[in-house]
């Protein structure tokens, strides 16, 4: 996942190393840089912090994931294309599972990584084909990063070869999130219509009739 022949993948791969070795709350900065074979300057040069490291790594995963996820096949369920692509991205963080369970036992809780997490959804979302630019975008954003962290809490435990559970946690999460997110969805097409049809709509919901802008008004409804 990291291309070690330059100073910054050698910091990447150093920083999951030492995370692998000890509790990554333990783990400093210039632990890195020495694992790396790195000066500390060298290693400032690239990054300044350990949340910047973490947010790097996160973007390499993205990386491979795209190059090695599978394409989506015509008909292919948008559920099932979410699916293989999270999975992929489970078999290229794999052969660093132990780091990244020492990472997560001490840094769940850093907010500072929302931001890199939801730049990922973004990516597998649109390797899916699905849209992350409309009004509701932003909400599907958001709620495949629910579901890609309750997975990979089950994922950092799974260490049957097959990954039955964590397979198991994802479809059964996706089929969740796919409902929910229907609604979501329907929510946020009555309110993009209330922004832009605004009292037409209203009426229209009132009456139990499709709002149609060029319509012509009824008697007296231009007087409400």
């Amino acid at each position: 996942m990291f291309d070690t022949t330059t100073p910054k993948g050698r910091i990447l791969a150093a920083a999951l190393e030492s995370a692998g070795a000890k509790s990554w709350a333990d783990v400093t900065l210039i632990d890195i840089a020495e694992a790396g074979g790195l000066q500390l300057a060298e290693l400032r040069e690239h990054f300044d912090s350990k949340t910047a490291l973490l947010s790097a790594i996160v973007a390499a995963a993205d990386d491979e994931v795209l190059r090695k996820a599978p394409k989506r096949a015509e008909g292919q369920e948008v559920r099932d294309v979410l699916f293989d692509i999270i999975m992929t991205r489970f078999d290229v963080l794999a052969p660093y599972k132990a780091a990244l369970k020492s990472i997560y036992r001490s840094s769940s809780a850093d907010l500072s990584m929302l931001r890199p997490m939801l730049t990922s959804m973004h990516w597998m979302l649109q390797a899916a084909g699905i849209d992350t630019e409309s009004h509701t975008g932003r909400m599907r954003m958001m709620g495949l990063a629910t579901v890609y962290a309750s997975v990979f809490r089950v994922w950092l435990d799974d260490d049957d070869a097959g990954q039955a559970r964590t397979m198991a946690a994802l479809d059964r999460r996706l089929r969740r999130g796919e409902g929910a997110l229907r609604n979501v969805e329907q929510a946020g097409a009555v309110l993009h219509r209330l922004s832009t049809d605004g009292p037409a709509f209203l009426r229209a919901i009132f009456r139990g009739r499709p709002a149609d802008p060029q319509s012509p008004p009824r008697p007296g409804e231009g007087l409400t």
